[in-house]
């Protein structure tokens, strides 16, 4: 599965990012933001693809330790179709070291999750068909005060 590959481009470019190495400290957790908008009118079977594949694996990723927690959000009303998102899933890594350790681990996890690799394959291939765009942002909890 790519998730995991493309969440690694997404770290290197943000580390690329002048100011960006001081929030990665190896101590503090890494939070990922990622944003998926639907074709119209396919949001509910996306979803059920999504709960079958991906939420397993981050609830797998949560009993290793190596995810904190994650929150799944669905936009509740409407917008223009620039600025349209229909899901966002907060992704709180246990540190940012954890992400490219996951990489060559994940295969093997969605074998042991998803024996039936063809279905998972052709499953994640038809929420990949449904989505329009998708981004991962790696974000950090900004002190209001400090």
């Amino acid at each position: 599965m790519k998730k995991f590959s493309l969440m690694l481009l997404t770290t290197v470019a943000f580390l690329a990012a002048p100011g960006s190495a001081q929030s990665l400290s190896p101590t503090k957790t890494y939070t990922e933001e990622w944003v998926y908008r639907v074709k119209l009118g396919h949001q509910d079977e996306w979803w059920q693809i999504f709960q079958r594949y991906q939420v397993p694996e981050l609830d797998a990723l949560k009993k290793t330790g190596d995810v904190v927690s994650y929150s799944i959000y669905r936009a509740n009303l409407h917008t223009d179709e620039a600025a349209r998102w229909d899901y966002r899933i907060i992704v709180i890594f246990k540190d940012f070291a954890t992400v490219g350790a996951l990489i060559p681990r994940e295969e093997q996890l969605l074998k042991t999750l998803f024996p039936d690799v063809a279905a998972r394959k052709a499953g994640e291939m038809r929420r990949w068909d449904l989505t329009l765009n998708h981004w991962d942002l790696p974000i950090v909890e900004v002190e209001p005060h400090g």
